[in-house]
């Protein structure tokens, strides 16, 4: 197939052509050429107003039901949603049933995605099916090709087993990531403790159930010199927390999750349980402490944190409700929309396609000639409204309907393939 893609805007800091505007010429998978007024014969011919184009975009964490939960969410499902959302690479949490927890799950979810445009990496879990109480085949997955360990939303109280687990993956490289909530403070909290909390009469999730299992888990790091990663964090403390480790040269990385920069806790005031999420939205200072912490270099990554819920699971009362939303659509307009116009599109695409990867020890797609064509195209001034009818997830958990956002994806390219929305 041979793919040329015209009068494009190329946002890439790893790209020589970073920030030019050219025509790209892709040959069987390849970037064959960058240049201008490029005319020779394709098979297909991509242009459009104000067209941007950047390295394939790489899911930190998303949740996909397969095996075991396909009616939440299955493989196929999972990446179609992520192509619309212009990811070409998800890694997959592993709190399926049965969890991933062994070499034979991370090869079943390889094998099954091999020939898809979504490159698909499971996490294997830390703990044995992801019960706390003893470490899982960590060797064995990572030989397989799992590309990190994480016990999902389900928090490692044990700090024993989770020393072990740092100390042991560090010969081979496992990317342990900690997802930092302390059950002792949490007390089956539903939303931000504050003022919010109180007025709905709700039990909450103080920061400090955050804060106190990241200052836990930098000890273990720091004591096992263990690099950690800490997934979806929420408050300006834990920010402060890790700047602070880094300095103290302890090997720490941290993501957050999207939709963590546009809502509050006071979104929750109406009950809408499409608003509960784990970590809940915390406060407008909160946001402020993520954005510094982007900017400052503190937070490395902006996931999805993709979590779909079946009907009867969320449309319930809200202290009912389970947490999660589906994001893989939305993650990156919502950042062009929140982001771009201050911070520009260079810190979203290193957040969102190169960092993520450089963590996962993944290849870095670039848009280079000789290089293989791995890439999202996108207008990033389109204004566009998402509807329930748009969503090709199994799941419609979302907070978004009716939202206008500013940045559209317009396609995907990888493996080969080519899908334009």
């Amino acid at each position: 197939m041979r793919v040329l893609i015209k009068n494009v805007t190329i946002i890439d800091p790893n790209s020589s052509f970073h920030n030019q505007t050219k025509d790209i010429s892709i040959v069987n998978g390849i970037i064959d050429k960058i240049g201008e007024n490029l005319t020779v014969d394709y098979t297909k011919i991509i242009e459009a107003k104000n067209l941007h184009i950047s390295p394939g975009l790489f899911d930190f964490r998303a949740t996909f039901g397969e095996p075991g939960l396909e009616t939440k969410e299955d493989l196929t499902s999972g990446s179609k949603s992520a192509e619309l959302g212009g990811f070409t690479g998800v890694s997959i949490t592993a709190n399926t049933l049965p969890t991933i927890s062994n070499r034979s799950t991370v090869e079943y979810i390889i094998n099954k995605t091999r020939d898809f445009l979504v490159d698909v990496h499971p996490t294997g879990s830390i703990s044995d099916k992801i019960e706390g109480k003893e470490l899982a085949e960590l060797y064995d997955m990572k030989q397989a090709g799992a590309v990190a360990f994480s016990d999902g939303k389900k928090a490692i109280q044990n700090p024993s087993l989770l020393s072990r687990a740092l100390l042991y993956s560090k010969p081979f490289g496992g990317v342990i990531v900690s997802f930092a909530n302390d059950k002792n403070m949490n007390h089956n909290g539903q939303i931000n403790e504050g003022i919010v909390s109180t007025n709905l009469g709700l039990e909450s999730i103080p920061h400090l159930a955050e804060e106190i299992q990241i200052s836990r888990d930098l000890f273990l790091a720091d004591y096992n010199s263990s690099p950690i990663h800490f997934a979806t964090i929420s408050s300006a403390k834990s920010v402060e927390l890790i700047k602070k480790a880094k300095e103290n040269n302890i090997k720490v990385t941290s993501d957050i999750a999207a939709h963590q920069l546009l809502f509050t806790d006071e979104s929750t005031s109406d009950f809408d349980s499409n608003f509960k999420v784990l970590p809940p939205f915390r406060l407008k200072k909160d946001i402020e402490g993520l954005i510094k912490g982007l900017t400052e270099n503190t937070i490395s990554v902006i996931c999805s944190d993709h979590t779909p819920v079946e009907i009867e699971d969320k449309e319930k009362e809200f202290d009912l409700a389970k947490f999660g939303i589906i994001n893989l659509q939305t993650a990156f307009p919502s950042m062009l929309t929140k982001l771009a116009p201050e911070l520009g599109l260079d810190l979203i695409i290193d957040k969102m396609a190169i960092e993520p990867r450089k963590i996962l020890n993944l290849p870095v797609p670039t848009i280079q000639e000789n290089e293989k064509a791995n890439f999202v195209l996108y207008n990033p001034s389109q204004k566009w409204v998402f509807n329930k009818k748009d969503v090709v997830s199994k799941s419609k958990n979302s907070p978004y309907f009716g939202f206008e956002f500013t940045g559209k994806v317009f396609g995907v390219f990888n493996n080969s393939k080519l899908n334009i929305n």
